[in-house]
């Protein structure tokens, strides 16, 4: 199923935006807790700098202990850590791998890394997240064609998770593993349980705009304390314990620097400072325009905790005919940056043979996320008056 064409076409930008002089706001900007250059200085003074050493021990390990998990590695990405993942269930060329749509490229290009074809599945309403309806469609079609897949990859988008406790027990019924991608939602919570912490395997992401960021970076967790040390020997290009380098299977140059980890190690002292303050942006967002019938947000179901990592607004048609690329075109020129929803995965050339399963048999959700969602600015260290300045243009626009 492919995206109607005016939902595409409505974001073409036919000029460049005239821009006002003042400073701009970014969507989701660094922000350092001063404390990072003592990490820093520290492998330096050791001469750590190169990947291992002792701030990436202890960043695994701190991070696990946030997390609840039992056992952590520390790598170059969150995507190195969704490939090591299915690398460590036994993905491989032919298998199948359901996935959420509605996410970033990076959760799904790992299954065309080990030749495995991915099936998409569409959000549905309440969280934005993968669809237990459509999930449940696409485990009874592949029990009938006797293929099922091998992995399931659930990913708990801006923030808030997904219907975890629905989601699991329909992989569990098949005794499907689950990959839990929170690259944009660590600080979350299900239920009491950490984001990230509920499958097989969770992934993290530091990249720069994350709530807390190492400039770049990922961790894999689990229970499983030996797929973790796997993950640690494959992504170290997989020596094998001799006193040359001798190396019996492929592996990866996917380990976090020591520098790096020691930024990393800074900014998770202080997530739940970070988690605070982006959920008091998004409240205020919600209070101020709450008076605009067009203007809805992602919602927090029951049980749940979202870290609220970016604040993402629906425009709804019925009550405007502004749509998200006149209204992000219009904070471009106020020097604003805004960003779209992502752009579904099964709408994407490079998956257009894939199979996707949608929550029901109207316009699937994804893509009417996609096409009436635009996030705003939601960094943890944007002031109020920036806030201010974001609330006003939108405003302007919508009143």
């Amino acid at each position: 199923m492919k995206i109607l064409p005016s939902a595409e076409s409505a974001f073409t930008a036919p000029s460049p935006v005239p821009v006002k002089e003042e400073a701009k706001i970014f969507l989701s900007s660094p922000h350092m807790t001063g404390n990072e250059m003592k990490y820093i200085e520290e492998a330096f003074r050791s001469n750590w700098i190169a990947p291992m050493g002792p701030n990436v021990d202890r960043f695994e390990k701190e991070l696990a202990n946030y997390t609840g998990a039992k056992s952590a590695a520390a790598l170059s990405s969150g995507t190195a850590a969704i490939h090591l993942a299915l690398n460590l269930i036994g993905i491989k060329q032919g298998d199948t791998v359901f996935c959420a749509s509605l996410t970033f490229i990076a959760s799904a290009n790992p299954i065309l890394y080990l030749g495995a074809e991915p099936v998409f599945i569409d959000s549905e309403e309440e969280t934005w997240n993968m669809s237990p309806r459509a999930l449940r469609r696409a485990f009874d079609d592949a029990l009938a064609e006797r293929k099922l897949p091998k992995a399931v990859i659930i990913v708990n988008l801006y923030g808030q998770s997904a219907k975890m406790d629905e989601l699991m027990a329909i992989c569990n019924e098949y005794r499907v593993p689950v990959i839990e991608d929170a690259a944009e939602s660590l600080g979350s919570t299900y239920k009491g349980k950490a984001s990230g912490s509920i499958g097989k395997f969770g992934i993290f992401s530091f990249n720069g705009n994350k709530i807390i960021s190492a400039s770049g970076g990922g961790m894999l967790i689990s229970n499983n304390e030996h797929a973790i040390q796997k993950a640690r020997f494959l992504s170290s290009q997989a020596k094998d314990d001799a006193p040359f380098y001798k190396h019996s299977e492929v592996g990866y140059n996917y380990r976090m620097s020591n520098v790096l980890a020691g930024i990393g190690r800074a900014q998770l002292e202080a997530i739940d400072d970070r988690v605070a303050a982006r959920r008091a942006v998004y409240e205020r967002y919600e209070k101020e325009l709450a008076d605009l019938p067009a203007v809805s947000f992602q919602p927090e179901i029951t049980g749940s905790y979202s870290n609220r990592w970016l604040t993402v607004m629906l425009l709804d048609p019925a009550e405007t005919h502004v749509t998200p690329h006149r209204l992000k075109r219009a904070l471009e020129s106020d020097n604003i940056e805004a960003r779209y929803v992502w752009k579904p995965l099964h709408t994407q050339k490079l998956f257009e043979s894939a199979k996707f399963y949608p929550h029901e048999d109207r316009m699937p959700v994804s893509e009417k996320l996609f096409k009436y969602g635009l996030c705003l600015p939601s960094g943890s260290n944007m002031t109020f008056d920036e806030q201010t300045r974001v609330i006003e243009s939108i405003r302007k626009m919508l009143v």
